[in-house]
């Protein structure tokens, strides 16, 4: 292992990073780990200001400077560089129609990073014809998750917001990857925290009967996997489909039906991925009769404030699988979820790549079937805090640009609006595996099933099925 790297200390790749690099590989479209975003404010924006703070907070976000190099072996390793001097491009739209901006947008989000000593991301100041002025961000999953990503954009804006406006502070520092970066190396080379957690995940896996698949539409792909492998109990199914091409499709939900949700979170002290978790589960248990369910679920990773601001890419994703019967209530439902989202937080340092290999040889599925039909991503981080909300009424937008690809068949990310604090549910999906009927479809009744069971929280999740 090379030690310096153009006069920088090199350092391996983490559990979260490899498992990005384990399923680009897969992946015909490179570009795969592309993260496109814009945040744009209703108001005349001063460029050179503005320029001057994304250089700030390129100074103060020490993960936006990271560059990757290959070893002889082929290995990839990562640095961390001094500073960004790249010029900051400006593109004028608004002589073009928002379509054609956003197309623009889109094409940008889907052109993959060199990775070898390159930057790994992208930034434009944009304004559009619509008169919101900002930020395009493109960033390679590698370097940053959905969190970080929003607290890079915070950052500019708050620089931004203090060097122009009275009454803003300056924001506080942000905290050093490279530190929790050595902290997640030392767990993974060995630490006595590591085997605790390789432990729990292999008991948990020794120690239950094998998944099932639940389809989105039903049973359909696991008899037609029973019917290919000529086994009446295959429990695995293929979902995917040959093709990674994929189409980003989100669905509103407004502020005020929002607001009653949380207000049940908070009522019972719950969280809202519990939420989520219980209205998907109920919907594939109604679609597929089986009360036996699993989805992936990432998990941040970021319970200190440490780790809350340290940028970078801290998610581990696993199998979140419950077994609930008919006869529970949709608040045992929920609270049965809620312990074993505890249990899993606890050992979530733990390598998903690893995981999944151990699971792999225990039920071998040589043609990619999985148990999994989709998976699950709540950001619960939103651009309406206090220091914002000081500069009166500005409008803010952002918008998801779909990178064109992705490995899975669907995944679902739910985040906060700027405008109004309602919520988005971003349907990431392969186009020839699941359709736009098909989202439409869960998302009706995934919202019919969250709707009644917090309006009844001790109606038996059999009778929240026949009443939807």
């Amino acid at each position: 292992m090379m030690r310096k790297r153009k006069g920088y200390p090199v350092y391996p790749l983490t559990a979260a990073q490899k498992f990005h690099l384990f399923y680009q590989n897969f992946c015909p479209k490179k570009e795969v780990l592309n993260i496109g975003t814009s945040l744009t404010i209703g108001a005349d924006l001063d460029w050179k200001v503005l320029k001057e703070a994304i250089y700030k907070a390129y100074e103060r976000n020490d993960f936006m400077r990271l560059r990757f190099a290959k070893d002889k072996e082929g290995n990839w390793y990562q640095y961390i560089v001094d500073k960004e001097e790249r010029e900051i491009e400006f593109v004028d739209f608004s002589g073009a129609s928002m379509e054609e901006a956003e197309a623009q947008m889109r094409e940008w989000t889907q052109v993959p990073f060199k990775r070898q000593d390159s930057p790994m991301n992208r930034i434009v100041m944009i304004r559009t014809s619509d008169g919101y002025n900002g930020l395009y961000l493109l960033i390679d999953h590698m370097t940053a998750d959905a969190q970080s990503l929003i607290g890079f954009l915070k950052d500019v804006i708050q620089i931004y917001c203090n060097a122009l406006y009275e009454g803003v502070e300056y924001p506080k520092e942000m905290s050093s990857y490279l530190e929790q970066l050595q902290k997640d190396l030392a767990y993974e080379n060995g630490s006595k925290a590591q085997e605790r957690d390789r432990k729990f995940f292999r008991n948990l896996i020794d120690h239950s009967p094998e998944p099932i698949y639940n389809g989105l539409r039903g049973t359909m792909e696991l008899e037609e996997s029973r019917k290919r492998l000529g086994d009446p109990n295959v429990r695995a199914a293929i979902n995917v489909s040959d093709s990674v091409d994929s189409a980003l499709d989100t669905f509103h939900l407004e502020e005020e039906p929002t607001r009653r949700l949380f207000d049940f979170c908070e009522k019972y002290h719950v969280s809202m991925t519990c939420l989520l978790i219980m209205g998907l589960r109920t919907y594939f248990q109604k679609m597929n009769g089986h009360e036996d369910v699993s989805i992936n679920t990432a998990i941040a990773r970021r319970a200190t404030l440490k780790e809350k601001k340290s940028g970078g890419t801290r998610i581990h994703s696993f199998p979140f699988r419950t077994v609930i019967s008919e006869d529970k209530t949709f608040l045992e439902g929920i609270y049965e979820i809620r312990d074993l989202q505890n249990i899993y937080f606890r050992h979530a340092n733990f390598d998903p790549v690893e995981y999944f290999a151990y699971r792999g040889k225990k039920y071998p599925h040589p043609n990619g079937e999985t148990y999994e039909p989709m998976s699950l991503t709540y950001q619960p981080m939103s651009l309406q805090e206090e220091n914002l909300t000081k500069l009166g009424d500005i409008k803010y937008k952002t918008k998801w640009y779909p990178n064109g690809a992705t490995t899975q068949a669907m995944y679902l990310t739910v985040m906060h609006r700027p405008e109004d604090n309602g919520l988005d549910f971003n349907f990431e999906h392969q186009i020839k595996a699941v359709s736009r009927e098909d989202l439409e479809y869960l998302y009706y009744y995934l919202c019919k099933i969250m709707f009644k069971g917090t309006e009844n929280p001790n109606l038996k999740i059999g009778d929240i099925i026949k009443l939807i």
